[in-house]
């Protein structure tokens, strides 16, 4: 069972996802939060597996909200997904790179939705196909100074930079296991010691390092 936190500050909104969510057999919605510290407070009581996160809303926003929850040590086993509209662009990037592990624009699809909770609670991001990965290539290089020569990425093996382009690229492990001519279970593997190498909390902030780094540039496709 996956237990779900949502935090709107519309109690509309969030009726009609605790409706369709209840309607799923491995869905559980835990509780409610009508802004981003009782949305914080409620992470930290019932510690969901997913946070349904709207960005705007009174007081305490849903983007500081991310920050706070992926910043608590404890909290290490929730993933957060921002729910946004096309115009909060900026926002998407900065609640990326503060941990969350995606996005859905709040007028998806019920079955995109339900999809999304399942896809990151298993360890994947939102990130594919191309809208997230778009976005994420637009604000890494706005937010860049200049070219990468942080030295972020010394610390990767050549193979770990492949595998590292291949998920910014929004490949899965299976694929990347493919393109790279290796086994799932290696694939999966490398993901996992680049992720631990460069302190990534997920495959979402591994695609924001790949950007910003310049391992790969805004545009390009894999």
């Amino acid at each position: 069972m996956i237990s779900v936190l949502l935090a709107d500050d519309q109690s509309l909104v969030r009726s009609g996802f605790r409706a369709l969510l209840g309607s799923q057999p491995d869905l559980d919605v835990v509780a409610e939060a009508a802004d981003g510290a009782e949305a914080v407070a409620r992470v930290r009581e019932h510690r969901p597996d997913v946070v349904l996160m709207d960005i705007r809303m009174p007081g305490t926003d849903g983007l500081a909200a991310t920050r706070d929850i992926t910043a608590d040590e404890r909290l290490a086993g929730v993933k957060v997904i921002v729910l946004t509209t096309f115009t909060d662009d900026s926002y998407v990037f900065e609640a990326i790179r503060g941990g969350a592990s995606g996005f859905l624009v709040k007028d998806a699809e019920p079955g995109d939705l339900i999809h999304a909770i399942r896809v990151v609670h298993g360890g994947e991001a939102l990130l594919a196909p191309g809208v997230t990965r778009t976005l994420i290539a637009e604000f890494a290089a706005r937010s860049r100074g200049g070219p990468a020569a942080d030295g972020r990425l010394d610390v990767l093996t050549d193979r770990e930079r492949e595998v590292l382009a291949a998920v910014a690229a929004g490949r899965s492990n299976d694929e990347i296991a493919t393109e790279l001519h290796m086994s799932p279970t290696t694939a999966k593997t490398h993901v996992s010691r680049t992720m631990s190498k460069l302190g990534a909390r997920d495959r979402a902030q591994l695609v924001v390092i790949a950007y910003e780094s310049g391992l790969v540039r805004p545009g390009w496709a894999g």
